[in-house]
């Protein structure tokens, strides 16, 4: 990685990427000024500063970017699970444009010397990711355009609107496209979580020999990465010079009936699923292509499914015991 004393800003940093990335930097020896709308949900943030903005407003941007800031990964966004995102598509658009528009153009106006922005798998064309059996989504995928509603729209804007940066002023951005990012320290409850966390819950909480609930025919599939891979590829990209869009996740599909199966097994449980076709279950399969990931850093993620399911697992299970929703012996000795 690049030399420490670094001063970097981490937008988003009440968030799950976003804190696990600000504990990685301080690892690095780099200062670090983390903001967010909300605070860490779990544990204290490990920033030197946190500061509590809403990066709506274009004077929060200003403020966030302030003081010979040399890199910002901006991570900042509301979002959440396929529930959400498909739910609140005028306010997922608005805000995430504010925050994105804003967050460019005060980084650039206050010297900033890297941006590196978050964007996500959403971007994809629908038309290209209507079987399970999908082949792996290359970067140029993303056109013509026919990206998921709201979310998507606002994420492919934004890529854009980085290049734009680079192509006028020669602002060095960073465009990273994230394929569904899972591990502990994540929101697992409450309707923002992604499925490995919500198929954690639901399995942790169920009886063995029981039935627990899965949105859509199970059928679907994806691709997931541990939040540690997902760490290392930021910083890799960050400290790279490439300016395109880059996808960040693993490569290998796993269908959501697979996923639940996965986790019982870790939790030592057997289940039955009940299928819901009434609720959203978003594309039908989504993969992530390597190819460039490989080219440009020379470098992939490489911890496993199960190998991170079983950390996560472990962990919203404890989270369950210590709220009383499961027995702590049971959680301990699972």
């Amino acid at each position: 990685m690049e030399s420490t004393h670094r001063r970097v800003l981490v937008t988003g940093a009440g968030g799950f990427i976003g804190h696990h990335l600000v504990k990685r930097l301080k690892v690095e020896g780099c200062w670090v000024r983390g903001v967010d709308i909300k605070p860490p949900e779990y544990e204290p943030s490990a920033a030197d500063q946190f500061e509590l903005l809403d990066l709506r407003a274009w004077d929060n941007c200003l403020l966030a970017t302030r003081g010979s800031i040399d890199q910002v990964y901006n991570l900042a966004a509301d979002m959440g699970g396929i529930g959400y995102i498909t739910a609140s598509l005028a306010d997922i658009a608005r805000n995430n444009t504010l925050i994105n528009t804003h967050m460019l153009e005060a980084a650039r106006s206050n010297g900033v010397r890297r941006f590196l922005y978050s964007s996500s798998a959403c971007v994809y064309a629908g038309y290209k990711q209507k079987e399970a059996e999908i082949a792996p989504l290359k970067e140029e995928d993303a056109y013509p355009a026919d990206p998921e509603p709201g979310y998507g729209w606002e994420k492919l804007y934004a890529e854009q609107l980085c290049q734009y940066y680079w192509h006028d002023f020669k602002f060095e951005t960073r465009i990273v496209r994230f394929h569904n990012v899972y591990g502990p320290l994540g929101t697992y409850d409450g309707g923002k979580e992604k499925a490995p966390a919500a198929i954690s819950r639901k399995v942790a909480l169920a009886r063995d020999g029981s039935e627990i609930e899965i949105w859509g025919d199970g059928q679907q599939t994806r691709s997931f990465m541990y939040i540690d891979d997902c760490v290392e590829g930021l910083l890799r990209l960050m400290a790279s010079d490439f300016h395109d869009p880059l996808n960040l996740g693993r490569d290998d599909l796993i269908s959501v009936d697979d996923l639940v199966n996965l986790v019982a097994r870790i939790a030592g449980k057997k289940l039955h699923i009940r299928h819901d076709l009434s609720k959203p279950q978003g594309v039908r399969g989504r993969n992530s292509d390597n190819a460039r990931l490989r080219k440009v850093l020379g470098w992939e993620p490489s911890i496993t499914l199960e190998q991170g399911l079983a950390v996560t697992y472990r962990w919203i299970e404890g989270e369950l015991a210590k709220a009383g929703r499961v027995s702590a012996k049971t959680a301990a000795t699972a």
